[in-house]
């Protein structure tokens, strides 16, 4: 007997309340060696872009909370930005010099 709009062959049980949503992309931890490697990375070449997508990644597996306890996302997070202030830095020496022009 079905009630209150039970049918025999439909779950009871809610959905799942951990995830909403399909696990298709890389994990947070995944995420979290990304962005330290992009930071790590960025402190040789393109550090302009290397350090913003750092801070993405890490942030975005620190789950966009900064009390996740994931300590190689917040180190990419970390060197991220100090990676992306040296770059700044650099490119406002380079264009403070001139460089011959005038």
């Amino acid at each position: 007997m079905a009630g209150f709009g039970h049918s025999t062959h439909t779950r009871r049980t809610p959905r799942s309340r951990n995830r909403m949503w399909p696990r298709t992309g890389p994990d947070r931890a995944t995420l979290g060696i990304i962005g330290l490697t992009c930071a790590v990375a960025g402190f040789f070449v393109l550090g302009i872009v290397l350090g913003p997508v750092a801070i993405a990644c890490g942030w975005v597996a620190m789950g966009r909370r900064w009390n996740s306890g994931t300590v190689p996302a917040l180190v990419a997070v970390v060197l991220g930005a100090i990676d992306t202030l040296l770059a700044v830095i650099a490119l406002i020496a380079a264009a403070s010099l001139g460089n011959g022009i005038f």
